[in-house]
């Protein structure tokens, strides 16, 4: 393996030629060490069960629940599972009960820490408000898009 940070270089004829950072076995000893890290199919949640989490979805949405069971293409159940909805500084939770998500619309997810949760930075309000603040939130963006397209148009001229 190539300390200094560059790869190493041999002449052939005038011209060099570099070879690759490490050579064939350090590559099959790099690969077999990372296999080794790795936990085999179907294990990597069960770390997580019966624990507090926040997942992330496809479509922008984040559930919070206590991870139940699992399968094999990461569908999750959720129990006491909530719908966390942010608009600025606010936040809400939207209760859902017992909830199923199918694996292939889960982006990320990740254990809670309770000692950290609720967001310190953001401010809890009721279901009404966050729904209202979304609106808004919705209403300022339509007029964000609107414009931006109005300066487009304009600039279509010069």
């Amino acid at each position: 393996m190539c300390v200094s940070g560059s790869s190493p270089a041999r002449k052939v004829g005038q011209t060099a030629v570099h070879e690759p950072y490490e050579t064939q076995q350090e590559k099959q000893q790099l690969k077999m060490l990372n296999m080794e890290d790795v936990p085999p199919p179907g294990t990597a949640l069960v770390e997580e069960l019966d624990k507090r989490l926040l997942v992330q979805l496809r479509d922008g949405r984040k559930l919070v629940g206590i991870l139940r069971s699992f399968d094999q293409f990461a569908n999750l159940v959720l129990e006491k599972a909530a719908e966390r909805i942010i608009v600025g500084s606010l936040y809400a939770e939207v209760p859902l009960g017992l909830y199923v998500v199918r694996g292939e619309n889960v982006v990320l997810l990740g254990e809670i820490d309770e000692t950290k949760d609720p967001p310190s930075l953001l401010r809890q309000v009721s279901e009404s408000e966050i729904k209202q603040a979304q609106k808004g939130e919705a209403e300022a963006d339509k007029i964000k898009s609107t414009m931006k397209a109005r300066m487009n148009f304009l600039n279509d001229f010069d």
